[in-house]
């Protein structure tokens, strides 16, 4: 065989391997083996393949075959209906040769985003530990089923990922309910996978994707985030590095949420707040407009939007009322968000620790909103107690709370971290108890014999001191707003 024979055989050879490796549909990572699929619903499936091609995809719970076929520049989409929880189960994709994905199970699937206290795994950030992390660590089972999406960690090292452009993929895998992978999950988001799981007794999918640090613009499509005029956008456009990716605008949304739009989720859990304390006014508009543009995007309906209020903290002094303003205005986004609900964290702060170690509490609460309020669970109280009304009768102000239909706790104690003010705006420590005779919040000081506003726990730290009937705190308040 002579040189140009052999040169041509050579170059045949390596087409055909060539067409062979592009001919098998590359999929994104958030479709792998082990994944969970959002149960009783049409799922999407997507990826890439040969430009024009057809691609047979089989779902092994149904038997049933679905048929797409793959646009001028290679990419393709199918819905599948999914059935009730479940599994294992397969998907075959084929395209000429078969891609298998196995250990998918069927259930539900909740998205988890935030800073580092969504971040903050269950074995703790170094020197800051999580509170019982290591026992739960320790019991973790693969034959749980909890499974378990990391865009924040791979191989156990913390990664980061940014973009200045909305991305199809990112990096992550789908892990089985096994002790090192659970250490290096967000403790937050797998004490609620874990609630959830053992209550409702199916397959529960967390895709936890945050940065510790990040405010929320950083998490915000450009489209979003537009109309706002105090940031600017044009580093999205240019060629400068991006040498602060939590606080610029679309990065994190762009590398950390864009790739997940096609995914179909059960609801979105977001623990973030502190990066945002100084601007809250700016804040109060930026998370309606966040959660809006998700649910837009996603386009699964208005899916259950749950969120952790910041803890208390000292912060730059703990008197100061910046965080306090911050706490407010996230009770006040619970109205304004529909379908969204609260979870208050006034008795888990310290004051010089700005990341709570009893992550648990935070995880069973988040779970409470869901059970109670997605999934219809009857008896269950999980409605965080808010400020309503006051009232003022002699020298006394009293104090009405929705959400709390059988009053609030505790009774014959001298409730801390009132104080009272009168027309002068000079607020005073107040004496508050739940009178016995009315069941209702007093609060008065002889300081002030003819008091207009009462706050409560209005201070960048503070402790709890009333609560629901079930145990959740109260958050801060204010009836005025000075």
């Amino acid at each position: 065989m002579n040189f140009k024979c052999k040169l041509s055989l050579a170059l045949l050879i390596v087409s055909f391997l060539c067409f062979n490796t592009q001919a098998k549909v590359k999929l994104p990572s958030i479709l792998a083996n082990n994944m969970v699929l959002q149960q009783k619903t049409e799922v999407k499936l997507w990826g890439s393949a040969n430009p024009n091609v057809k691609i047979k995809i089989t779902t092994s719970w149904d038997k049933k075959s679905y048929s797409t076929t793959s646009d001028d520049k290679g990419n393709w989409l199918q819905k599948v209906n999914t059935p009730s929880a479940g599994g294992p189960f397969q998907i075959t994709f084929n395209e000429g040769e078969k891609t298998i994905l196995t250990d998918i199970l069927i259930g539900e699937v909740w998205f988890c985003s935030g800073q580092s206290n969504m971040e903050m795994p269950m074995q703790g950030f170094d020197r800051q530990p999580t509170k019982g992390g290591n026992n739960v660590i320790a019991k973790a089972k693969p034959s749980i089923p909890i499974r378990i999406f990391n865009a924040d960690v791979i191989d156990g090292k913390r990664i980061r990922q940014i973009s200045k452009q909305p991305q199809v993929d990112c990096k992550g895998s789908w892990a089985v309910n096994s002790p090192e992978n659970v250490a290096v999950t967000s403790a937050a988001a797998y004490y609620f996978a874990k609630y959830v799981q053992e209550v409702l007794e199916v397959p529960v999918g967390i895709i936890v994707s945050s940065l510790g640090g990040s405010a929320v613009e950083a998490w915000m499509s450009r489209e979003a985030i537009q109309n706002f005029k105090e940031f600017d956008l044009s580093i999205l456009d240019n060629d400068i590095e991006v040498k602060n990716p939590q606080q610029t605008p679309c990065v994190l949304y762009n590398a950390k949420i864009a790739p997940f739009l096609n995914y179909t989720i059960k609801g979105f859990l977001w623990y973030q707040g502190e990066s945002n304390r100084l601007k809250p006014d700016l804040y109060a508009k930026l998370m309606p407009a966040f959660v809006s543009d998700l649910r837009s995007l996603w386009n699964v309906g208005e899916f259950p939007f749950y969120y952790v209020q910041i803890a208390p903290y000292k912060y730059d002094n703990a008197d100061s009322t910046s965080a306090a303003r911050l706490r407010e205005v996230q009770s006040q986004n619970m109205a304004e968000i529909p379908n969204s609900g609260m979870v208050s964290t006034l008795d888990i702060g310290n004051i010089n620790f700005i990341h709570p170690i009893n992550k648990e509490t935070i995880g069973e609460r988040l779970a409470l909103w869901a059970l109670g309020a997605t999934y219809k669970i009857k008896g269950i109280d999980y409605a965080t107690p808010m400020y309503k009304s006051m009232e003022k009768k002699e020298q006394k102000i009293y104090i009405n709370f929705s959400n709390a239909e059988r009053g609030v706790c505790p009774m014959w104690t001298e409730l801390k971290g009132f104080e009272i003010a009168g027309a002068d705006k000079v607020f005073y420590p107040a004496n508050a108890e739940i009178e016995t005779k009315t069941a209702r919040l007093a609060v008065s000081s002889d300081k002030v014999p003819n008091p207009v506003a009462v706050r409560y726990a209005y201070k960048n730290y503070a402790e709890a001191s009333v609560f629901g009937i079930s145990g959740i705190p109260v958050p801060s308040f204010r009836t005025d707003n000075w």
